[in-house]
């Protein structure tokens, strides 16, 4: 019996709520690994996740059976709980509605895994707003700027 051989490529981008920098770089990491760890616990492969204090890019090897939509819901509810269960903040933490998803090929893994590793110094030259229209008009996605995340630059 033949088998089912793939594996997608994502990269999300989640926003912290309100775009405010409350990913604090002391604790930032330790979410950054809770985030991988969710997504090994269903079944699929964290490339890298990185980011900065208000947003973050999860690059991930996906399996067909997994949604896109259903893996952005898990990483978001599931460490959401967890930045809130550590008592890190006096306020409570959620991520922004929505996520961006943009696919990639094999070939492209080195590159994209580069550009996430390195958001700290890309974000010293470009604006959150800058990169994610960025990629929405690279991927030609059509989109109307007011159900895209509040901007706060």
């Amino acid at each position: 019996m033949a088998g089912t051989y793939s594996q997608i490529y994502i990269q999300y981008v989640i926003v912290v709520n309100k775009r405010e920098h409350l990913l604090r770089k002391e604790w930032r990491s330790e979410v950054f690994r809770y985030i991988s760890g969710i997504i090994k616990a269903k079944g699929q492969k964290p490339i890298i996740v990185n980011g900065v204090g208000n947003h973050v890019h999860i690059f991930v090897g996906l399996k067909p059976s997994m949604r896109i939509s259903d893996l952005a819901r898990d990483i978001k509810n599931n460490s959401s709980k967890f930045i809130n269960d550590q008592g890190w903040l006096k306020s409570k933490f959620s991520w922004q509605e929505g996520y961006g998803a943009f696919s990639y090929a094999y070939s492209q893994i080195e590159r994209v895994y580069q550009y996430i590793l390195n958001q700290e110094e890309h974000h010293r030259k470009k604006t959150f707003k800058d990169e994610y229209l960025k990629l929405l008009e690279k991927f030609e996605i059509e989109y109307d700027e007011k159900y895209l995340f509040d901007w706060l630059d």
